[in-house]
């Protein structure tokens, strides 16, 4: 671990299962869970800020990591089901404790995250071990004190969500109702009760009566931040479907459709796959929606379905390159995108290990780098520019020499700072803007 900016989780020789699959602040920023393919969760804790070391405020450290899933298999598909976590989601706090949701392709659960820095000691009844003591050795009665104790994290299982989803889950989403939650699979999208595992209820269902006849596959799912009647899912196909549970039990048939129409000069054999929404995420004020596909992220208005209002090209120039990205599968790479706390900027991930930021005001945008090498201590990122041909400035990188392994899937944006979370394979970077809000 560095002073400011990186989280090494493992060594350059690693394992599948130490590749991390998700990342996730909760509602205030102060705690950071990710998963990884091994069905680990990590849970960071933002340290208290020092004037004694200034240059050690917000750091990030280790607050506890359990295991969350374990490999099942099916015996009735004779399907093994993966330990990896595909999300975490954090509950708005209550009480002392801290709440979160994971989930693999198949079953959720419901953690619980306590602290204990006091044990109680000076019963009647039992001794420093707990044994019971015999009775006829009490003679006097004491009242049991608190004493102090290190700091214990203790995370338990408090509920575990299984047999809701035929296909494997991509998405789950906490109401703010904070009473209820969703999970999608490719076909279907399930509400469940926090207090109740053994039932949910189906509010979307797209999955034909013949499957010779499916066209398209939920990829993503949202509720809505502050209407709890709300929400959104995304399809293979490009579109947005918005869904109000008050207008039916069964959400089948939506109240808006976002959809662009496409433009047939550009028309190829790999338009449906680069059209697929990844991810869908609702803005902080609710006004607006960001998804992201495999060569752009847009921004859409609510009240306006025919076209997004932004579009920003992510890596244009990889449009030359899809039929080798086709064969090697990276066409199909479910890229993730985050707003700032502001509304005012996103970013989103890209291969070489890069991540692109856009403001919306200035129309500015930036390609950042997240390894090793350009992250030391306290060190200023220095933006990154691909060439597609012609004359190469110093430091410029050619789009024949970009590494398709090194990819930025997940990312996370602090709640109410410039604080980013950036997942590369097996390590997570965190990176805090520290001299002032706006984007360099």
């Amino acid at each position: 671990q560095t002073k400011t900016g990186v989280l090494k989780i493992s060594h350059d020789i690693f394992l599948w299962s130490d590749i991390i699959s998700t990342v996730e602040f909760n509602h205030t920023g102060e705690l950071l869970a990710t998963g990884d393919k091994g069905g680990r969760v990590v849970i960071f804790q933002r340290e208290p800020e020092s004037k004694n070391e200034p240059y050690n405020q917000g750091e990030y450290n280790v607050y506890s990591t359990f295991q969350s899933h374990e490999p099942e298999f099916d015996y009735l598909k004779s399907l093994e089901i993966e330990e990896k976590i595909n999300k975490i989601k954090w509950l708005p706090q209550q009480n002392a404790a801290h709440s979160l949701l994971s989930t693999n392709d198949k079953t959720i659960k419901l953690w619980k995250v306590t602290e204990r820095d006091k044990r109680p000691e000076g019963y009647n009844l039992k001794d420093e071990e707990g044994k019971l003591k015999d009775l006829s050795t009490v003679t006097s009665l004491q009242v049991p004190v608190l004493k102090p104790m290190d700091l214990m994290v203790e995370v338990t299982p408090r509920r575990i969500f299984a047999n809701g989803h035929t296909y494997h889950v991509n998405s789950i989403s906490v109401n703010s109702d904070c009473e209820t939650y969703m999970s999608a699979d490719d076909l279907r999208i399930n509400l469940w009760h926090l207090a109740i595992t053994d039932r949910s209820f189906n509010i979307v269902d797209i999955k034909p009566a013949n499957m010779e006849d499916l066209t398209e596959v939920i990829t993503a799912s949202e509720f809505h931040p502050h209407h709890c009647n709300l929400f959104v899912y995304s399809s293979s196909k490009g579109s947005l479907r918005l869904c109000d549970m008050r207008a039916s039990a069964l959400c089948d048939k939506h109240s808006k459709l976002f959809e662009e129409p496409e433009d047939p000069s550009n028309r190829s054999f790999f338009s449906e796959i680069i059209s697929s929404v990844s991810d869908v995420k609702f803005s902080h004020s609710g006004r607006y929606m960001l998804t992201r596909d495999y060569l752009t992220v847009k921004v859409w208005d609510l009240n306006m379905e025919t076209k997004p209002i932004e579009t920003y090209q992510v890596h244009d120039y990889l449009r030359s390159k899809l039929c080798s990205l086709y064969e090697n599968d990276c066409i199909f790479d479910k890229f993730e995108c985050a707003w700032n706390g502001s509304d005012s900027v996103i970013m989103t991930g890209a291969y070489n290990n890069f991540f692109r930021m856009f403001d919306r005001n200035t129309k500015r945008d930036v390609t950042l780098e997240a390894s090793r090498e350009s992250s030391k201590p306290r060190a200023i990122l220095k933006p990154r520019r691909v060439c597609v041909g012609g004359k190469r400035r110093k430091d410029d990188i050619s789009v024949d020499s970009l590494d398709f392994t090194k990819k930025i899937l997940h990312t996370a944006w602090h709640p109410t700072e410039n604080i980013i979370a950036i997942a590369a394979t097996n390590n997570l970077y965190i990176f805090q803007d520290k001299v002032n809000s706006e984007m360099h």
